[in-house]
């Protein structure tokens, strides 16, 4: 990738944040508080960087168990969502005011349900991939721009705790401490690249997604799932899933506490019919196991009757897995191949990861159907439907124009069409998170 811009052998010395400048700020647990909080953030001055810290792994969903805000002439504050019915005096009190948040498309889903959400945003993480910076965790990101390090011991704490210990809140703290500083730094290393409107848009398509929908049948997610061609042994994944989710959600525990998802791959490929048979499947150990077996049980002799079994796959628009182009279609093939190629090639010249100039489902839609009229109004139309932005598409439609035009042959071997080219990994990244809104 090229130069960042950034002569990082130039920074000084890493000085590693151990203490917010004011001292680590009391936790807001009572109404009184929260308006002493939101009566200062609204008093204060520029953005308002903010951070929620959720307990993933350890408690159901993905709430937030703390929320830390920090604005210039307020202060740091830190607040403690469980007492209250919502945050939505805060969300007020930042009326019109920009956020910072790193990676807000893992934080803004917990805030909303606090009635928290931005009227505009700055994505830190998203800014440092747009900028081509080569590492994007926020103490990366802090350590390359401002030479701080800072550590990130508790980012998987169980957040659920109480009392909060005193490191873990310093913790939290310095997440937001200089959330402010970086944004002016990135702000500038991006509008020096001609890039801050790229991210400007980013940041806009964000916030008009909102937060995704729920999933059609979670249990498809199910580590391991996709191994399973039979649909019996589908029903059971399903069933014991279900049953999971259900005890789970009861208990106020992350599912996979319970039973981890590579043992209900593994019940439903044995279909046990006894208890003993259950807990032999490897993964049915420790007290959920033994408590619930019957549970379990229930849960694999119901899929074992149904007669109304899943599919092996929902119906989709989306095209084939690219592996199996070559065979189908070799001209679309072709046309991914050398897309593919070429995109790579424009990212290393912008300097920003291939992925974030176009989406990669975006591209293989594109590449698999193109308009039957093939023009750069045509395919431009088509990704903007798709939901690629301005930029993106400005970028990327000569490039994909010429591939689909002038598609480079796809590789023989042994005489026939190579299922995968040398091209076939580039870009084929499952998501995006950065530029997927």
């Amino acid at each position: 990738m090229a130069s960042t811009g950034v002569d990082l052998s130039a920074l000084p010395e890493v000085v590693e944040l151990n203490s917010p400048r004011d001292g680590v700020p009391l936790v807001i647990a009572n109404q009184e508080g929260l308006e002493r909080a939101a009566a200062a953030l609204a008093a204060g001055s520029g953005p308002a960087a903010v951070d929620a810290e959720r307990a993933s792994g350890f408690r159901y969903g993905q709430s937030a168990f703390l929320v830390q805000i920090r604005r210039e002439g307020a202060g740091t504050w830190l607040i403690d969502p469980e007492p209250f019915e919502d945050l939505s005096v805060l969300n007020d009190a930042l009326r019109g005011c920009e956020w910072i948040l790193h990676a807000a498309s893992q934080d803004l889903p917990c805030l909303q349900e606090l009635g928290m959400w931005p009227d505009r945003l700055f994505d830190t993480e998203l800014a440092a991939r747009l900028a081509g910076l080569p590492r994007v965790g926020l103490a990366a990101v802090i350590e390359q721009l401002l030479g701080f390090g800072l550590a990130k011991e508790h980012s998987a704490a169980d957040w659920s705790t109480r009392p909060l210990p005193e490191p873990w809140l310093r913790y939290a703290a310095l997440d937001v401490e200089v959330l402010a500083e970086l944004r002016e730094e990135l702000i500038e290393l991006l509008r020096d690249a001609g890039k801050l409107s790229y991210a400007e848009e980013e940041f806009a398509a964000i916030l008009a997604a909102g937060v995704p929908a729920p999933r059609q049948e979670p249990w498809r997610r199910t580590s391991g799932v996709h191994q399973l061609r039979d649909r019996r042994q589908l029903a059971a994944v399903r069933e014991l899933w279900q049953e999971r989710d259900s005890l789970a959600q009861k208990r106020d525990v992350a599912p996979g506490r319970l039973i981890p998802d590579s043992a209900l791959v593994a019940a439903a490929r044995a279909m046990p019919t006894t208890v003993p048979g259950l807990l032999a499947v490897p993964g049915f150990h420790g007290r959920a196991a033994k408590r619930e077996a019957p549970r379990w049980l229930r849960a694999i002799t119901v899929a074992r009757t149904m007669q109304d079994l899943p599919p092996l796959h929902l119906p989709t628009n989306a095209p084939p897995p690219p592996r199996v182009w070559a065979e189908r279609d070799p001209l679309a093939a072709a046309r991914l191949a050398t897309a593919r190629i070429r995109l790579a090639n424009l990212a290393e010249q912008v300097n920003m990861p291939v992925e974030n100039l176009l989406t990669p489902d975006f591209l293989r839609r594109v590449a698999w159907r193109p308009p039957a009229d093939l023009s750069a109004e045509a395919l431009s139309a088509e990704l903007r439907d798709l939901g690629a932005r301005d930029w993106q598409v400005a970028l990327t439609v000569p490039e994909l124009l010429e591939s689909f035009e002038n598609p480079d042959p796809l590789p023989e071997k042994e005489g026939k069409p190579r299922t995968e080219t040398a091209a076939t990994d580039l870009g084929n990244s499952a998501g995006n998170p950065a530029s997927t809104a």
